[in-house]
């Protein structure tokens, strides 16, 4: 049997989707796995509370006074709620920059309440609309900081990209010349890891006192706190990220990344979850994920997973509105390490 989610029309299997997940501890040691623990992985916005890093560490936020709420949205795949789009821009005018300036480029926002009130103003969406502009502030305002053009900061060999590739090895336990590098939807580079090596930054993230550098570690815990605290900043209404990290109380920091990628902070016990649907099918992934915290036992008898429910199995409507279907799991997790693939 195939470890994954099905989806069910009636009671007839239609569709099966394969899960890859791996559950890490702050050591790096890979305590449960399913599919392929070592699948190598575009992380793609998974990766965004670690390029919020450099806004901490080179002194950019403390100069441009950006708030817990600021940071959140640095880390953000935002909805382009009026809050989001606000906050944006005064981040920018703060370092005296504007939307013109973004280089993430522009799709209509998330939220339908947005996107409606664009088309009765018969107005077009604006870069503050991406759901990644939060992050590119970030590393222009950073960029404006240290002195640096901000022109081309999205490229691989700016400045900034090369301070955020030396996090991501460093927290991954990877040499910056082993990561395989593409291009991500908003245009910066994307970062190829093996599953278990992602896992392994976010039990980092979860625990950074336990980090040798003082520096990274308060940037790591500014940055973590930020999107617990700022749960609808990192997401928005009826996001599955606001929601997780809203209904565990600042125990789990959530993080989705495009092609249904998803990585879990677990605070409390010091684990790194990723989390990779194969087929990149964002319809399953949620319900995998709550799947897995409750094999974990997290959240399961103490209520967190119940105020997630419209996530967990959820059911498939037609057009009309009626129950059709529903999606549920069928997977266990394995535990300790396997045969590498």
């Amino acid at each position: 049997m195939v470890d994954g989610v099905r989806l069910y029309r009636g009671e007839w299997l239609e569709s099966t989707h394969r899960i890859h997940a791996a559950v890490v501890d702050h050591s790096g040691k890979l305590l449960w796995h399913l599919g392929d623990a070592f699948r190598p992985t575009f992380a793609r916005s998974a990766l965004k509370p670690v390029q919020a890093l450099p806004v901490v560490t080179s002194g950019a936020a403390h100069r441009f006074n950006l708030e817990g709420a600021d940071l959140a949205l640095c880390c953000a795949s935002h909805n382009g709620e009026e809050v989001h789009r606000q906050r944006v821009a005064a981040i920018l005018q703060a370092a005296g920059l504007s939307e013109e300036d973004l280089e993430c480029g522009t799709h209509p926002p998330r939220d339908q309440e947005s996107y409606h009130e664009l088309i009765r103003q018969g107005e077009s969406p604006t870069p503050l609309h991406n759901n990644c502009s939060g992050k590119h502030a970030g590393m222009m305002v950073t960029a404006v900081h240290l002195g640096e053009d901000p022109v081309g900061y999205s490229q691989g060999d700016h400045p900034v990209q090369q301070r955020i590739l030396q996090e991501i090895a460093c927290l991954s336990d990877m040499a910056a010349n082993q990561m395989v590098a593409a291009v991500d939807g908003c245009g910066v580079p994307a970062y190829r890891l093996p599953l278990d090596r992602l896992a392994a930054i976010y039990a980092r993230l979860a625990d950074p006192s336990r980090e040798e550098d003082l520096s990274r570690c308060q940037a790591m815990e500014q940055v973590t706190d930020a999107m617990v605290q700022y749960p609808e900043m990192v997401g928005g209404k009826n996001r599955y990220c606001t929601d997780l990290m809203k209904a565990f109380n600042g125990r789990l920091l959530g993080k989705q990344g495009a092609e249904a990628v998803y990585c879990v902070a677990d605070r409390k016990e010091g684990l790194g979850i990723a989390v990779k649907v194969e087929d990149g099918a964002e319809r399953v992934l949620y319900e995998a994920v709550n799947e897995i915290l409750r094999q974990l036992g997290i959240g399961k008898d103490t209520g967190e997973l119940d105020q997630l429910s419209a996530y967990t199995r959820p059911e498939v409507k037609n057009a009309k509105g009626d129950t059709v279907g529903r999606i549920e799991s069928v997977f266990t997790l394995r535990v300790g390490e396997p045969v590498r693939w």
